[in-house]
């Protein structure tokens, strides 16, 4: 695969270095789809399994059918560049990285498995060329694209166009791990619906949850394909949301609101993706003290940081901390 993108590489480089650029961006590339302890979740027997693989690594190439069509791709990557969102999917396969996005470095959940890694956006080219990626994923949103190809293989998804599961199958198919991708989401499917029951047992079969999450100055609900354990609550836990939420949040994923009329959105029970760096006072109003959940104490809060992706590492973070939380 080196030989195959070498010569365009060098071309590359040498347009770069002419244009005299300066330090490579390490600003947020804006790209990211956007937990209580940093402490990474416990992994399931089929992640577990996927990471520590004993089979023979394979050679060669293999052909990925892309959203763009058929691509060329290592079929055992070892230098994996994520740009956007997917760093997640790719650790719990038990893939090298060598560069990821902001967001990924900043996941408490991440830090000890991205410590080594360099933080790079789809503008910082000389740094991803300095990487020697084999491989680069990202949202079809990237900018740069027909650059970035010229340097590595350049895999974009379309956010939301597959289900966030299915999402993890395509990843296992690009890096030639569909096998150890299908054992986990079969796994994750099966524990997920029988926490599921439990937890509706126990609050009620018609009780609602809602998510909330504040970012910057602003305060959000979330639909159920917006990360933030949405998926997990509402499609494989089938937990009921307040009709508000699924009136205004459910079609475009999330919903943004002021504090004033949270109350019309708070649900029986509320998971609260708390950003430290965001303002929260509106948690010292009488307006939110007042809230039903509030005053039952079924607000359960959690690093909003290490709680926006629907990757797998992720999501059984949020699976443990909905088990925790609901069940006790």
């Amino acid at each position: 695969m080196k030989k195959l993108f070498l010569p365009s590489l060098l071309i590359l480089m040498l347009v770069i270095s002419a244009c005299g650029n300066g330090a490579a961006s390490n600003g947020n590339s804006g790209n990211s789809s956007n937990a209580a302890a940093s402490t990474a979740p416990s992994e399931s027997p089929a992640a577990s399994d996927a990471a520590a693989s004993t089979e023979p690594a394979a050679t060669g190439t293999i052909t990925y059918q892309s959203e763009q069509g058929p691509v060329e791709v290592p079929a055992n990557p070892q230098r994996v560049i994520v740009l956007s969102s997917y760093a997640g999917n790719v650790m719990a396969l038990g893939v090298n990285l060598v560069g990821v996005d902001d967001w990924s470095k900043m996941n408490p959940n991440f830090e000890e498995k991205l410590k080594d890694v360099e933080a790079v956006t789809d503008e910082s080219l000389e740094k991803i060329i300095e990487l020697q990626p084999d491989l680069i994923i990202g949202l079809s949103t990237l900018k740069n694209v027909d650059k970035l190809k010229q340097i590595a293989p350049t895999i974009t998804y379309t956010y939301g166009k597959v289900d966030y599961l299915t999402q993890q199958l395509e990843i296992g198919k690009l890096l030639n791990k569909e096998k150890e991708a299908t054992a986990w989401v079969d796994d994750f499917k099966a524990r997920a619906q029988k926490a599921g029951e439990e937890i509706k047992a126990k609050i009620g079969a018609d009780s609602t949850i809602s998510v909330i999450e504040t970012f910057d100055k602003q305060l959000y609900v979330f639909g159920d394909n917006w990360g933030r354990g949405t998926e997990i609550l509402y499609q494989e836990m089938q937990l009921k949301m307040p009709e508000k939420v699924k009136e205004m949040a459910l079609k475009d994923g999330y919903y943004a609101l002021s504090a004033e009329v949270l109350p019309q959105y708070a649900g029986d029970y509320v998971i609260f993706s708390k950003n430290p760096d965001a303002d929260n006072a509106f948690q010292n109003t009488d307006t939110y003290k007042n809230i039903p959940a509030v005053k039952n104490g079924h607000i359960y809060e959690v690093n909003a940081k290490a709680f926006y992706f629907n990757d797998p590492i992720t999501l059984e973070y949020q699976l443990e901390f909905f088990i925790k939380s609901l069940l006790g």
